[in-house]
């Protein structure tokens, strides 16, 4: 078994991409091949094939892969609460809410978690490819790390160091890196990769031959900027946005515990969809359909959008005929009240909701998490649906006896009585072309103006886009013979 661990000059500097880039080429080499990411810190998460709980990039890295993602390819997440307190859990399961200091602590407990879960998956795999978290050089950060080095001394694991060239500064990032970390640590680094690259490659060079000089690290290669390119991403989401003239305009408001946002990448995608994000403190947008997020706060964040403003503009959007959709954390908004009695999504209460729906929602331990299948509850020939379930609250009144979906015999979310007003419990409801299309037409969409994409398929084109580019522009032979595959 060989592990290969990918880390980062920086946050988003490509680990993510380049990781499933790198299980989908040799994925389709016929290599026995499974991600990996011993800690991280994200709030979009995916349900995994042993009922547990991981970050979805790394659920998108096992789709990669060719195999159902599992709780040990994701030991440790954290899912940020407060800024300072998270929620912390260990191979699939909630351990429970930590401050960063009392996490900081704990991490070396934690490396036992990682540990396991790396041998576990070494006995079923042939190649682990494992992804970094941050940069290895936050120095504040380096004792007891289970991130990057941390984890790549524990195993004994070569590292390759990916820089963002279109972040500006490339070569700074890559060579201070390497100057922060100790002479092990530096040994341990194979190579670079340098992503992101837009231009022509022969002006580069005369860069790529002074880095190598001056580090004696090889550059395995420069992965070009993919334009287009929507993928599953770890967390961060763009605002803002341009009205298209007769698409249907969606506004998403964009609270500060937003989760899973990669919900309405399906609609980012669609033609007849003008989606817009819009962050604290941004003009709010006229709208057809105003639609709610999930979210890991749901009490901390429907008092934000209060502050916002946006209960005033979502009465006044429902006065002219608008509608509006709830997801997850979203959906539970739109009833009387939530309730947090024992604090489990941050400070302990009961906030009021926006009332729009005869419905409360309490907070209770146990973290429902289950990936599901089943019909949308209206529409010609009722179109299934996928999804999964990631919520801690349950819901309770008259307004669940309208359901939005049946998930086999059980009703799942909630259609008022004039249909402006939706919500669902499910995550990824949008993927199903059919239901994306039964959806959009109930949000108000004109019959048969566009068509939805199939967004299981669009995944599937967006890996092998990227394993195209390892192809095209990796040494393969070298990383071939560093991974020791044929």
């Amino acid at each position: 078994m060989t592990t290969l661990m990918i880390q980062g000059t920086t946050s988003d500097a490509g680990k993510t991409t380049v990781v499933a880039a790198l299980c989908r080429w040799l994925a389709r080499q016929g290599v026995s091949v499974a991600p990996f990411k011993p800690q991280n810190m994200a709030l979009n998460s995916a349900v995994t094939m042993d009922g547990g709980e991981i970050g979805r990039s790394t659920a998108l890295q096992a789709l990669a892969c060719g195999i159902e993602p599992h709780s040990d390819m994701n030991p440790v997440l954290l899912k940020p609460q407060t800024d300072c307190g998270a929620q912390v859990i260990l191979r699939g399961k909630v351990f429970g809410n930590m401050d960063a200091l009392d996490y900081h602590a704990y991490k070396a407990e934690a490396m036992k978690s990682v540990l396991a879960a790396w041998e576990a998956l070494s006995s079923r795999y042939d190649v682990i490819i494992a992804e970094g978290a941050g940069s290895p050089a936050e120095i504040n950060l380096r004792a007891n790390d289970i991130a990057n080095m941390g984890f790549a001394e524990a195993i004994d694991c070569p590292v390759l160091l990916v820089g963002d060239i279109d972040r500006g500064g490339v070569f700074a990032q890559l060579v201070g890196t390497l100057a922060l970390l100790s002479e092990r640590e530096q040994a341990r680094t194979q190579g670079f990769i340098i992503n992101r690259f837009r231009g022509d490659i022969a002006l580069l060079q005369p860069g790529l031959d002074w880095l190598e000089a001056r580090t004696g690290k090889p550059v395995n290669g420069v992965l070009p900027y993919l334009h287009g390119l929507l993928i599953d991403a770890e967390d961060g989401v763009a605002t803002g946005g341009e009205s298209d003239k007769g698409a249907l305009r969606i506004v998403v408001p964009v609270p500060p515990r937003i989760s899973n946002h990669n919900d309405f990448d399906p609609l980012r995608l669609h033609p007849g969809v003008d989606l817009i994000f819009v962050g604290p403190d941004q003009p709010i947008p006229p709208a057809d359909v105003i639609l709610l997020p999930g979210s890991k706060s749901t009490c901390h964040d429907l008092a934000w959008l209060r502050q916002q403003g946006w209960a005033e503009v979502i009465q006044r959007h429902l006065r002219y005929g608008g509608r509006v959709f709830g997801i997850c954390g979203g959906f539970q908004m739109l009833g009387k009240d939530v309730q947090d009695p024992d604090g489990l999504e941050g400070q302990a209460g009961s906030v009021k909701g926006f009332g729009l729906l005869d419905m409360t929602t309490r907070m209770v331990v146990g973290k429902q998490l289950a990936n599901v299948k089943g019909t949308i509850a209206f529409g010609p020939g009722r179109p299934t649906l996928t999804g999964y379930e990631i919520h801690n609250g349950v819901s309770s009144g008259p307004a669940l006896e309208r359901p939005l979906a049946w998930i086999g015999k059980r009703p799942d979310g909630a259609v008022s009585a004039d249909g402006q007003i939706m919500g669902t419990y499910l995550h990824g409801i949008f993927d199903d072309p059919g239901a994306c299309e039964a959806l959009l037409l109930q949000l108000g969409m004109k019959e048969n103006t566009h068509r939805a994409i199939d967004y299981h398929h669009h995944r599937q084109q967006q890996l092998d886009r990227l394993a195209d580019s390892v192809e095209n522009s990796l040494d393969c032979e070298w990383l071939r013979r560093l991974l020791k595959v044929a």
